[in-house]
């Protein structure tokens, strides 16, 4: 088994070790050295395919974790083929298991400085970061405002920051790593958060 993973993509198995050393130690204590040490490999080979620390962090954000950009941009372009709810929960559900995957990682962010100037440096330079989330969905809700599933006057924006800032303080207030649960199962949250958001923004 051990021979079989050193025989896949040295860029894949940094990938994978990166990702598992960012959830269980955090960003900042996930070295290079104890990136390339867990995926076979020399710090050199690393930095053959990864810049620096925060490129490959990037890279672990954009390729391990749920992706929301790909969905919303199908929806924005074919909005009419499910109801509004399903797209909404749909959209939850994923944001929801995209947070609780990216919160223990990206927290230690906060606790120092420069690491943190350096990512948004790097989010910045990919034309990336956390407002992204937000806009597409307020696009994919004006596409359902003019196409008149919702109503004309609604707020897309408010309706977006609420949506995924909802997801966002689930993943906060039930941190998986100290193994706190939520009261609902995260298919039922967002079924409920669906329907209490569209309730505001209905005809």
């Amino acid at each position: 088994m051990e021979q079989q993973a050193r025989q896949r993509p040295t860029r894949e198995r940094i990938l994978d070790a990166a990702h598992e050393l960012m959830v269980t130690l955090g960003l900042a204590r996930a070295t290079t050295k104890e990136i390339a040490k867990a995926a076979g490999c020399s710090e050199a080979a690393l930095y053959k395919h990864f810049a620096s620390k925060e490129d490959l962090f990037v890279d672990v954000l954009q390729e391990r974790l749920p992706r929301l950009g790909p969905l919303l941009r199908r929806l924005i372009e074919e909005p009419g083929e499910r109801t509004v709810e399903q797209n909404l929960t749909e959209i939850a559900v994923l944001a929801c298991e995209f947070y609780a995957q990216s919160f223990p990682v990206a927290a230690s962010l906060y606790a120092e400085t420069k690491l943190k100037r350096r990512h948004d440096d790097a989010m910045r330079e990919r034309g990336m970061g956390p407002h992204m989330p937000i806009e597409a969905l307020d696009a994919y809700l004006r596409a359902e405002r003019d196409a008149g599933r919702i109503a004309p006057d609604a707020d897309t924006f408010a309706a977006a920051s609420l949506l995924l800032g909802a997801c966002a303080q689930r993943a906060f207030a039930y941190d998986a790593t100290v193994g706190k649960r939520p009261p609902r199962p995260v298919d039922a949250f967002a079924a409920g958060l669906a329907r209490t958001l569209l309730a505001g923004v209905s005809r």
